[in-house]
């Protein structure tokens, strides 16, 4: 059984022009599974969530070998998906040149069109109201309630106050419970 690298390691092989590549592949499939989860929260489909996440790690590839370690390297590729999801968003209603209402009519079509989808369960329910949410809440609901990141390592992905960010996460929860409740 191969033993993994640890982050330090893998910066440190990627700074070295021999491991520069290898170090690389290292970092994205010890990151790439929990970066489409959170990437596919927030944009929904599949296809898009692949090109976003293609968009990321074109990003990490080109900063990586200015990354200052200031933060953990999660921290940071956390904070390069959310800043590409919310761009990709911003993108989508500029496009579509429609209020953000009817893009976000638009994401719980797309959760609805899924083949898996039963609106009876709750888990289902759980996804149209998490796309109820605006943007940068989905993201807090997301990065707290799914990859269970504390508020500290958060404020940091989302340069935001933890105060902002448990408020924020609190009253997505509120939204999201009214919603199951109602519908």
């Amino acid at each position: 059984m191969a033993v993994t690298a640890t982050d330090t390691e893998l910066l440190v092989q990627f700074r070295e022009p021999a491991t520069k590549e290898k170090a690389f592949t290292s970092i994205i499939k010890k990151y790439q599974e929990k970066l489409y989860w959170h990437v596919r929260r927030m944009v929904v489909e599949h296809e898009d969530a692949n090109d976003v996440l293609q968009n990321v790690f074109i990003r990490v590839w080109n900063g990586l070998q200015n990354f200052r370690e200031d933060a953990q390297l999660y921290t940071w590729l956390y904070r390069i998906a959310t800043n590409e999801c919310l761009s990709f968003l911003d993108q989508q209603k500029r496009k579509s040149a429609v209020s953000l209402s009817d893009v976000e009519a638009g994401l719980e079509n797309k959760v609805k069109a899924d083949s898996n989808f039963d609106a009876n369960k709750l888990e289902w329910k759980l996804q149209l109201a998490i796309q109820q949410l605006p943007e940068k809440q989905r993201a807090v609901f997301s990065l707290r309630y799914y990859d269970e990141m504390p508020y500290e390592e958060m404020s940091r992905v989302l340069e935001t106050s933890e105060g902002a960010l448990k408020a924020s996460y609190h009253h997505a929860v509120k939204k999201i419970e009214d919603y199951i409740l109602n519908h």
